[in-house]
C-alpha cells in the first residue's frame, strides 16, 4: 500500500508564492514518475506539471515560467514551487505518483488566490 500526503496549500494574494509538497510512504519499489494536478469547482482535473525518475518535466502552458516541479528521490518527495499566483490559479492540488503502472493519488491540498 502507498500513501500520498500533501501539504504546504493555503490562502495567498495575487502574486505571492507558495510551495507544496507531496511525499510518499509505503511499500515502495520504485516511482516512476511523480506530478501535480488540479481541480477547481465545476471543472475536470487537469495536470499542472509533472517529473520523471529522469527528472524531465512537462507543465500546463498556463503554468509554464511561474511553477517549478522538482523531485528528491531519496525521500520520495515531489515539490511545487509556484510564484505569481493569479486568481485563475484556485483550485484544489494533486499529488500524483505512478507506481509499476499505478496511479496513486493524494487527498489534496487546497490553494486559494485572492484578487
Amino acid at each position: 500500500q502507498v500513501q500520498l500526503m500533501e501539504s504546504g496549500g493555503g490562502l495567498v494574494q495575487a502574486g505571492g508564492s507558495l510551495r507544496l509538497s507531496c511525499t510518499a510512504s509505503g511499500t515502495i519499489f520504485r516511482i516512476n514518475a511523480m506530478g501535480w494536478y488540479r481541480q477547481a469547482p465545476g471543472k475536470q482535473r487537469e495536470l499542472v506539471a509533472a517529473i520523471t525518475i529522469g527528472d524531465n518535466t512537462n507543465y500546463a502552458d498556463s503554468v509554464k515560467g511561474r511553477f517549478t516541479i522538482s523531485r528528491d528521490n531519496a525521500k520520495n518527495t515531489v515539490y511545487l514551487q509556484m510564484n505569481s499566483l493569479k486568481p485563475d490559479d484556485t483550485a484544489r492540488y494533486y499529488c500524483n505518483a505512478v507506481i509499476r503502472a499505478t496511479n496513486y493519488w493524494g487527498q489534496g491540498t487546497q490553494v486559494t488566490v485572492s484578487s
